[in-house]
Parts: structure tokens; sequence; C-alpha cells
């Protein structure tokens, strides 16, 4: 396979299945590529540098108004260059500092017992949705969890949160390299939808504060100074939602499938929890939840040694940084036990992605407390693929339960 086949592929609709024989063509012709008017890098070392260059650009309404001169019209387009996700310095610095203020180490940590409790419920679903002991983790355990957890840090109630997998569904469409038509439609409906939701719930929350992240970001749209207006509350409330939970849904996803794809190291993981944060590393890194994202050039660059002009689009295959033969050892091999390990995942530099603790922290309790519960947890069929490439994940994984223990999560603080 070579470039023009390579990057042919990974901007395929159907690039999500398996684009690391894509990756590894593209990466034997360098790890950065010039190919059709833009930059492909597949080199970790590059990948890592662009992330941390402030004259790096991400997609924001500037460069949108470039490159489509309709992209307002669409809301879900519009909904995330409103948030941090799609802001450049000076605005991306005031939005960071004001979600960071509320996003804290501190209040992730608290949700510790939250996440526990929230596991030993979804697990109890799990085994309540199972037909002849066979049940669908990403339906009754991938998605319900991570939704739930976001939903209390920002204070959703529990009875509004069944909507939120099929509009999520639907508008992070708009963060794939290529999307169709159909598609677009469906994210704008998706977002006129999410909008409409968190515009009742901030006015209830205006009325009745409560200690969550809907009432403290809404706090900030009235505050004086550096605050956020009424459309970037609402574009980064959305964002905090989709993102905190899409990104941990494939993460457990993805997880559970190279687990039970090895059974000597879901026992190990089973009688040992210390392992978890190991086994969550590494799946980070060798089937990453995010697997690209675009920057530009804000001037002439040289990258690898190759020049890059200013204005070049740029898109970073994370998913292939993380498997850079001269970043990793054996790097297509799933090594928990790697030294080293540091997964470009979670982006890097300014726009490092600010819920990474919590969706580690979500893995590392779930992943341990499932094998545990299920000990004799298998597959149980073949596992379909989400149509997705920048969120790469399982659509549905079927498993076979086994007899249950009826243990606690209680072991994995």
């Amino acid at each position: 396979m070579d470039v023009a086949a390579a990057v042919a592929t990974l901007l395929s609709p159907g690039a999500g299945r398996d684009p690391y024989p894509a990756y590894a063509a593209l990466r034997s012709a360098g790890p950065i590529v010039g190919h059709g008017g833009a930059f492909f890098v597949s080199g970790y070392e590059p990948a890592d540098a662009i992330l941390r260059d402030p004259i790096m650009r991400t997609y924001d309404s500037t460069l949108l108004d470039q490159h489509f001169d309709d992209w307002r019209d669409n809301r879900g387009v519009a909904l995330f260059v409103d948030s941090m996700l799609r802001q450049n310095p000076p605005n991306h610095t005031r939005m960071r500092r004001l979600a960071s203020g509320v996003f804290t180490a501190r209040r992730v940590g608290r949700l510790r017992p939250v996440i526990e409790a929230q596991v030993g419920d979804a697990l109890d679903e799990l085994a309540a949705h199972a037909q002849d002991g066979v049940v669908d983790v990403m339906t009754h355990l991938a998605y319900p969890l991570p939704i739930a957890v976001i939903c209390a840090l920002l204070g959703v109630p529990p009875e509004d949160r069944a909507q939120f997998r099929r509009l999520a569904e639907a508008l992070t469409a708009v963060l794939e390299v290529r999307f169709s038509e159909s598609e677009a439609i469906a994210a704008h409906a998706a977002a006129k939808e999410l909008e409409a939701y968190f515009e009742a719930l901030i006015s209830i929350r205006r009325q009745d504060p409560r200690d969550d992240l809907v009432t403290a970001l809404a706090a900030a749209h009235e505050a004086g100074g550096d605050k956020l207006t009424a459309d970037e509350l609402l574009g980064n409330l959305a964002l905090l939602l989709v993102a905190g939970f899409e990104t941990t849904t494939n993460l457990l996803g993805n997880g559970l499938r190279l687990l039970l794809q090895r059974p000597e190291l879901a026992n190990r993981l089973r009688a040992d929890p210390e392992f978890a944060p190991a086994v969550v590393e590494e799946t980070l890194r060798y089937d990453p939840p995010v697997q690209l994202t675009e920057r530009f050039a804000g001037e002439d660059r040289v990258v690898a040694g190759l020049p890059v002009p200013a204005g070049a689009e740029l898109i970073l295959f994370l998913g292939a940084a993380n498997r850079d033969p001269h970043r990793f050892t054996d790097p297509d091999r799933f090594d928990p036990d790697r030294p080293g390990n540091a997964p470009l995942s979670f982006g890097a530099g300014a726009h490092y992605c600010l819920g990474a603790p919590l969706a580690r922290l979500e893995a590392q309790v779930a992943l341990p407390a499932l094998l545990r519960r299920f000990p004799q947890l298998a597959a149980a069929g073949e596992p379909e693929r989400r149509n997705r490439l920048t969120l790469r994940g399982w659509a549905a994984q079927p498993v076979a339960l086994g007899a249950a223990t009826g243990a606690s999560v209680e072991w994995a603080g």
C-alpha cells in the first residue's frame, strides 16, 4: 500500500474497522508526508511536537470560514466551534481557565466512591439484561456507566440520561474528517435538542444552585471579567457531556475486547486490581478511543525535516503515533508491562483533554470489577465496530457472563 492508497483508506467511511495496516503503510513513507495539499502525521515525535507547538492552530471559526462558508447553518458544527475544542488563544486560554477551575482533580477524586457505586449498579443491570447468559456489554455497561458519571459531575438528573447516547451518536459525526449530508442533518437536529435541554437546565440551576458543573459554568457566564458567552456556555457544556462519555465508552469497550482475547491478562487483572492502571494505559496506546486530530500551521514550519507552509492542514493520526517503533519497542504487541508508556491518546499541550483523569479512573475501576464479578466472562459472537475513525470503538459487543460471584467493587479503592 503506497501513500495515496493509505490516505484514501484512512479518509474512507470504513476506515475505523481496521486502520492499522494503512497507518503502517503511511509511516513507512516517513513520520510526516504531504499528499493532496495536506500533511499526514504518523510519527510519535512530530505528532507530540505539533500538539505542543503554540503556532499550530485548531479548526476555529476563522479557519472554517476559509474552507466552509456555510458552516454556521449547522448547529452541530457551530456548537463545537463555540467550545474550547475549536478555539485558539486567547479565547481557548480563557475558556480553558474557567473550565479548569471547576473541572478540578479534587472534584474528580471525590467521584471515586460515586464511580464505584455506579459500577456496582451497572453490573447488576448488566446481569439483569442478560438473555440465556448473553448480553451486549456496550449497551448495558460501556455506554450507561460513563453517562451516569459525567451526568453526576454536570448535575444532570438521572431520569434525563437515556437520551444522551442517541444525541451524542448523531452529534459527534461532525468530528470526523469526512461526514455525509445525512449525518450533517442529524447532527444539526441533535445539537438543537441538546441546546434546548441545557438552556432549560441552566434556568433551573440559576434558581436552585448545586455543587455541579452546570451551576459553576453558568456562574462563569454571569461573572464579570473573564467569562463565558451564552453560546460558549452551551458549547462547552455539550463538549463536556459528549467528550465525557464517548471517549470513556470506547476505552471500556476496547479494553474489554483486548482482555477477552488475552485470558492470561484478564486473570491477572481479576486477581490484582493494582494492575489496572497499566492495562488502561496500554489500552490507550494500543487501541485509543480517539484516533486522530487536526491542526493548521499558523506560520511556516519544518516538521521532522519536511517544510510545512503557513495555512497547511495537518492530520495527526494518534493511533499511528502510538505504534511508532521509534518510540515503542514491539509496538504491535499489547503489553501492559511496557516501560515508559506515554501514549498521545488524550493529546498534548494546551488542548490536552481535561477529562483524561476521569476516563482513566472509570476504566481502572470498571474493568477489574467486571472481571471479578463475572469470572467466566467470555466473548459470545463477533462484536460490531462503529463506523467512525476519530472516535473509534464498538457499537455492540456480546458477552457470555457465566456465573457471577456477587462481589462488590469496594476492593477497587
